[in-house]
């Protein structure tokens, strides 16, 4: 059962996550049990070496389990994460898809894949949620 009646019922919800809104993070599609968000990348995202911050890649993993684990209970906080980078990006667009693994009577799994523009297996994100 979901707890947004619709897309725009969560983006709207989810504007109050500052940190994400002001990084250019959105999202692109919402079902019961799966999501999909994604940004631009820019130089406000650069380290000092001239790639992409680990902290960006882990944010937008980090926000879309965040939409997805309170789609399916609100509100839910993040118990355990972890997330593996597998590579760099190649252009300047992340893609997040986010998929349920399980769902139980007090915490939530979910799983994180993040791609580049091009398909391009960029990190690997896996979240325990809380239900509060």
């Amino acid at each position: 059962m979901s707890t947004f009646n619709s897309l725009k019922e969560a983006q709207e919800y989810f504007k109050g996550d500052i940190f994400a809104s002001d990084n250019g993070m959105v999202i692109d599609e919402l079902g019961e049990d799966y999501c999909c968000c994604s940004m631009t990348l820019n130089e406000h995202h650069l380290n000092a070496n001239g790639g992409i911050m680990g902290g960006v890649i882990f944010t937008l993993g980090d926000f879309s389990f965040a939409v997805l684990s309170n789609q399916i209970h609100r509100p839910t906080v993040a118990q355990q994460v972890s997330v593996n980078f597998l590579g760099m990006p190649k252009d300047r667009t992340l893609k997040a898809k986010a998929v349920l693994k399980k769902t139980g009577r007090s915490s939530t799994i979910i799983n994180v894949d993040i791609v580049d523009g091009t398909g391009r297996a960029i990190a690997q994100f896996i979240g325990t949620g809380f239900k509060l």
